[in-house]
């Protein structure tokens, strides 16, 4: 039997947790790549999975970060945990599509075969997308930080009425705003949860970040697009009662108190696999439901 040489030599597998669909496509995927003659190191919940096969477990984020390749086998969800884990290693992420929107995970499992062949034979499209990082202070302490591919948002938690913000760019004071909260999106991310909220959206191509108010108190509150490199800071107003938190990709990174202010700025990048022939705009007719004709 002939076998064909890969551009990427070791693959680093990332399944998603508690998902029953995962374990047919992941047993296909291994046995696709052992057959190719790759190494494969798969992470401790794809193992579990593959307890009767012979694949090695990566016991650290370090060692997936030493593979050419990473392969997600779930959702977008699983891959911004991907990106978010992976960013700071020189390693490209390639999505297997197991969940419901499939707008960065965009290989379908049926359909795994035949991409992978021309991926691994250096067939393929790379886009560059960026990271955000967003850091907490409290009386000019740090409490914390965290990273996001989609966006930040900062929103009321334990209170009924609204949360009232001041917002700064690279120094510069933009409003104050009383709002149920803010979004603070990539291009990523702008088809997330900033697109539900009113948001544009943006072509991941470009270097821009977009600030989206949620439920605003007043009308002229709008959308706000600025350049990619630019310094967002929000200070949470001393006068507010209760409490605000900080999500990034949707998870909880910090409570915020009255007082407390986040600066998030661009800070990392992630390599995105797509098949050849990959069309962003194709993407956006799928997922958004625009392809009827009138």
């Amino acid at each position: 039997m002939t076998i064909e040489l890969s551009m990427f030599k070791n693959i680093g597998i990332i399944a998603k947790q508690g998902d029953p669909r995962v374990i047919g496509c992941l047993q296909a995927l291994v046995a696709y790549l052992h057959q190719r003659q790759l190494d494969i190191m798969v992470d401790a919940t794809g193992a579990k999975l593959l307890s009767d096969q012979n694949v090695k477990i990566a016991t650290n984020t370090e060692v997936l970060g030493g593979c050419d390749l990473v392969i997600v086998v779930g959702g977008d969800g699983t891959l911004l945990h991907a990106a978010r884990l992976l960013a700071k290693y020189d390693v490209s992420l390639l999505g297997i599509n197991l969940g419901k929107l499939g707008f960065l995970t965009d290989i379908c499992p049926t359909e795994m075969e035949p991409h992978l062949n021309a991926i691994l034979n250096g067939i393929f499209l790379e886009e560059e997308r960026f990271l955000i990082h967003a850091e907490v202070y409290r009386e000019d302490e740090c409490l914390s930080y965290a990273s996001a591919l989609n966006d930040m948002v900062i929103h009321r938690w334990s209170i009924s009425h609204l949360l009232t913000f001041k917002t700064t760019i690279n120094g510069h004071f933009v409003n104050w705003q009383r709002s149920d909260g803010i979004v603070i999106a990539t291009p990523t991310g702008s088809t997330a949860y900033a697109l539900s909220a009113g948001g544009p959206i943006i072509h991941p191509s470009m270097n821009a970040l977009v600030l989206v108010p949620i439920c605003p108190h007043t009308l002229s509150s709008r959308p706000l697009v600025v350049d990619g490199d630019s310094c967002i800071e929000i200070t949470i107003d001393t006068g507010q009662t209760g409490q605000a938190q900080l999500n990034g990709d949707g998870i909880l990174s910090q409570h915020l108190i009255p007082g407390d202010r986040v600066v998030i700025e661009k800070r990392q990048y992630i390599r995105l696999i797509h098949p050849q022939g990959h069309d962003h705009y194709a993407t956006l007719r799928a997922k958004l439901d625009w392809g009827k004709a009138l």
